[in-house]
């Protein structure tokens, strides 16, 4: 009896032992195990920096613990800076960086512009991005990767276009032509914000002056450009006498909404995704409708970029090929109200529904330094007049 209670002793102890002291102390085997492999495999922390309105902040807040699941070995450092307090100091820094020989860098992914882009790439900054790194690139159109030299990733979109009250607007200008027409026709009842302070009424004013001119100069910052504004000028100005209070131009793209919400006037240009987030929150009658006219107003991606001096471009690119999925790309338009930056076929039929009147295509407009030239002239011979 001895014998046996002795032997069972022994094979209990090397049971305990082979299971590690912390199994036989109430952790099952499977638990070892497993704290041991994530104790042996070295976890990554990448820094994104992103800046704008809350809800870019709010949107990487939901993506950022998805793709942490998904990718256990990899944290995500969220660094926000809020619009207007410091989004260009981070590509300061970078480009400091780059200027000062500096081996490395705290920012692995990058979120910006287009103009944040054209001053890395001067500079050596970004790093090339293709699909061996990140295969769900191939869900991007081509055209647009090519457009900014395949440097930066777009994630998300969106465009000015027309929102209107479709109650006293049943049939909504097609057109450019058809627009200026309706302005004339129905004064007082349409206004734009001033352009220096939001995109909307930017691009109102800049697609009037573009329009007569060649398709190939928005994409140009060539100064000469400026001495054929003056048709454009002229429209605007010829304009002017029937818009909201005959010339009266609110400040911010929220302004001229908000006249919309009210009453004051029936039709705005206004960003989609402001829009069709603030009609969803019934901030705007439910007889808001948009629509987006010929030649379109011009609008674009917002882009990520992973940095040259980023000692860690593996881990930034495997959060920017979760980015690119079908699934990522739901939560990005779900919660920006904005388009997808990859082809509108690979998202859900409920979701192209959704976005059908919005959806057409829109033009860019990257015209460098132009951009204020434009609106220091409009300031005098629009708004002065």
């Amino acid at each position: 009896m001895f014998n046996k209670a002795k032997m069972s002793m022994l094979l209990i102890l090397g049971l305990c032992l082979a299971m590690g002291l912390a199994g036989c102390g109430g952790k099952s085997a499977t638990e070892a195990a497993s704290a041991s492999s994530n104790s042996s495999t070295p976890s990554t922390e990448i820094s994104l920096y992103t800046g704008g309105s809350l809800n870019v902040k709010e949107l990487w807040e939901t993506l950022i613990p998805a793709f942490e699941q998904a990718n256990p070995t990899i944290k995500v450092k969220l660094v926000y800076l809020p619009s207007g307090t410091g989004g260009q100091s981070a590509l300061d820094r970078l480009l400091a960086a780059k200027q000062s020989g500096q081996a490395n860098v705290d920012v692995d992914l990058y979120e910006g512009s287009l103009d944040d882009i054209s001053k890395g790439n001067k500079n050596g900054i970004w790093a090339k991005l293709d699909t061996t790194g990140v295969p769900n690139l191939n869900n991007i159109d081509a055209s647009v990767l090519k457009q900014v030299d395949d440097m930066a990733v777009p994630y998300r979109a969106s465009s000015v276009v027309l929102a209107y009250n479709s109650q006293n607007v049943p049939n909504p200008p097609k057109t450019a032509d058809e627009l200026y027409d309706w302005i004339r026709q129905h004064p007082g009842k349409f206004a734009y914000n001033d352009p220096s302070t939001g995109g909307a009424g930017s691009s109102f004013v800049t697609t009037a002056i573009y329009n007569f001119l060649p398709a190939e100069d928005m994409n140009s910052s060539d100064p000469a450009i400026a001495q054929k504004w003056d048709q454009g000028f002229n429209l605007l100005k010829e304009l002017g006498p029937s818009m909201y209070q005959q010339g009266v131009y609110p400040k911010k793209n929220q302004g001229t909404l908000d006249l919309l919400a009210n009453g004051e006037v029936d039709m705005v240009p206004a960003w989609s995704d402001m829009a069709l987030e603030q009609t969803s929150k019934q901030l705007l009658p439910d007889t808001t409708k948009l629509t987006q006219i010929s030649p379109a107003f011009t609008g674009g991606p917002s882009y990520l970029m992973v940095p040259e001096m980023s000692t860690k471009k593996e881990a930034a690119q495997k959060l920017l090929d979760y980015v690119l999925t079908p699934e990522a790309q739901t939560i990005v338009v779900n919660k920006m109200y904005g388009y997808p930056g990859i082809k509108w076929d690979l998202m859900s039929k409920e979701l192209q529904d959704k976005f059908a009147s919005v959806s057409a295509s829109y033009r860019q407009f990257n015209g460098g330094d132009l951009q204020q030239e434009i609106y220091k002239r409009w300031q005098t011979d629009v708004a002065g007049q």
